[in-house]
Order: structure tokens, then C-alpha cells, then sequence
């Protein structure tokens, strides 16, 4: 990916040593254009300020007639499911390189735990009620003073380009991200772990492809264990099964992928729950980290 490479930091604290180099610079949602406004439009650029209460460079972007400074102020669209928001707000949390509740970054959550199932929306005929839904909801963030969106649910992503041409403010493009991190890495041949909507619509598919990476998704057995995971046990407040998460890693490694992606939520809360190695790339991860540096805050790395 275009841009400086950016170390990600220590131990997860549960087994897991993500040190991948992730980029730092605009993310690739601006490179990439997913909408029809010019990337200058999300990354004017920017002055430094040095705050009087601290000595942190932090980035500030001069208003029309060059008094005052606008606030970057991260809107998160959850819900989907209320573990996996918590938990990826937490991530953010802990990923911001900040000393006191005033470094970090201003952020307004609305977790619609009354939007509709994603993949059964998607794959069972209600789309376009469940888009309305989440424009519902990226506009009531937008209306809040958000500067940036964030979906942590990658199979709403099936609507992301569509979405971005409905608001005026960025929305970080989970799915693409993630690819990114994996193109840098040099990855060629990565395994799909996602919702029945998130594979049969192809989102990781298109991505991977965009970058030259071969997209391997699961046979139905496999994925039937898959599914399990998010929806019979980590929705419903389990911690999932290691016995199944197990036949999954065989099945990986047997079809000779060289890395894996956590390509739903859930699957990273599995990941918080028990640790993953590096050979899986969690893709909410990724998420929180360019939330952080797109807003012009910097990660932690220790």
C-alpha cells in the first residue's frame, strides 16, 4: 500500500504478538476513492499544534477564514452485534497513544442493536430495508458533528460504496483496509473466515482480487463451524468453541494459505476471548487502528 509503514504494537495481552506493519498516512479508502469526492475533500492538509497543557504534536485543520480549529471526532455505527462494538471501542482505546482522558479521540457510539441481521437481510431479500437502516444511522452521526464512520461489521460492508455516496463525511472501508495490511505483508493465497453474507456476496473476494491475493473461502462443512462460532455461541454471550475454531486452523493450513483473515466481528471477539497468532489477521483490528491515525492521533506501540 502507497505511504509509510507504521510498526503495529506488543503483545494483545492474550498470547497474540501483532507486530504487522500496517500503513500510517491516508488511509486506503481515500486512496482507493470510494467515493466520487476528491480524497482532498476527507484529507485537507494539515498544521501542527503543539497544546499548552501538553507537548503531543497533534494535527489541527484551520476553518474557513483561517480562525478556530474543527475537532475530528470518530462516529462509530454498532450494534452489530453490542460485544463486538464494546469490544472494538475498547481496542481503540487501548491503541490510542494517549496520557490522559483529553488525548484521546472524541468518538460517539450508536449501537442499533434493533438493525436488522445483516447476512439474512442481504441474502434473504430485504437489502434495501437494512441499507435505510444503516443511512438512518450514519446520518444521525453525521448530524452529531462526526468527522470520520466506522462500521465495525464487515458484512454491512456489502453496502459501503453505496453508503459513502450518501454521506458527506468519510466512511473507513473495514474490508479494504484489512486487504491493504495483507498486500504489504506480501500474503498470496488467504482464507475467508466470515457470515454466509460476507462470503456468498463476495466483499473480501473483490478486495483480494483488487490486489493481485488469492481469496480462499470455506467448504460448507467448514464453513457451517464458521457460523456456529458467531451465531450460536458468541452472540449469545459464549466465548466459542476452541474444538471448532481448531478443525477450522486445519482446514486453513491444509489448503495452503498463508494467512487468514477474522472477517466478522465476532471472530475478533473470539480473538479477545482466547488469542490468535499473527498467521490471523483480525480485521477490527485493522479497523480501530486506521479510526485512530485517519483522525490524526497516534497508535500506541508499546
Amino acid at each position: 500500500m502507497e505511504g509509510q509503514l507504521g510498526q503495529r504494537g506488543g503483545d494483545d495481552g492474550h498470547g497474540a504478538t501483532p507486530h504487522r506493519q500496517v500503513p500510517v498516512g491516508p488511509p486506503a479508502f481515500l486512496l482507493r476513492g470510494t467515493s466520487n469526492a476528491p480524497a482532498s475533500r476527507f484529507w485537507p492538509s494539515a498544521k501542527t499544534l503543539v497544546t499548552p497543557h501538553s507537548r503531543r504534536r497533534v494535527p489541527c485543520r484551520c476553518m474557513t477564514g483561517g480562525t478556530g480549529m474543527s475537532e475530528q471526532r470518530l462516529g462509530i455505527l454498532g450494534g452489530m452485534g453490542p460485544q463486538a462494538t464494546q469490544d472494538f471501542y475498547q481496542r481503540i482505546l487501548d491503541r490510542t497513544d494517549a496520557s490522559c482522558d483529553q488525548e484521546h479521540l472524541p468518538t460517539l457510539i450508536w449501537s442499533d442493536t434493533s438493525m436488522p441481521d445483516r447476512t439474512a437481510a442481504i441474502l434473504g431479500g430485504d437489502a434495501e430495508g437494512c441499507y435505510r437502516r444503516l443511512l438512518d444511522g450514519a446520518r444521525l452521526l453525521e448530524r452529531g458533528g462526526c468527522t470520520a464512520l466506522a462500521i465495525p461489521c464487515n458484512t454491512s460492508h456489502y453496502f459501503a460504496d453505496r453508503l459513502q455516496g450518501d454521506i458527506a463525511i468519510p466512511l473507513i472501508h473495514m474490508p479494504r483496509e484489512t486487504v491493504a495490511v495483507l498486500a504489504a505483508d506480501g500474503k498470496k493465497r488467504v482464507g475467508i473466515l466470515a457470515t454466509d453474507g460476507t462470503v456468498q456476496t463476495g466483499i473480501y473476494q473483490r478486495e483480494c482480487a483488487a490486489r493481485g491475493i488469492e481469496a480462499v473461502a470455506p467448504p460448507a462443512d467448514v464453513q457451517k463451524l464458521v457460523m456456529s462460532i458467531i451465531y450460536d455461541e458468541i452472540k449469545r454471550g459464549e466465548k466459542g468453541s476452541r474444538e471448532k475454531f481448531a478443525a477450522i486452523d486445519r482446514w486453513l493450513r491444509a489448503s495452503g494459505c498463508d494467512a487468514a483473515i477474522l472477517g466478522c466481528t465476532e471472530l475478533s471477539v473470539y480473538r479477545t476471548y482466547h488469542g490468535l497468532p499473527d498467521y490471523y489477521l483480525d480485521a477490527m483490528e485493522i479497523l480501530a487502528e486506521r479510526c485512530i491515525t485517519a483522525c490524526g492521533y497516534k497508535l500506541r506501540m508499546v
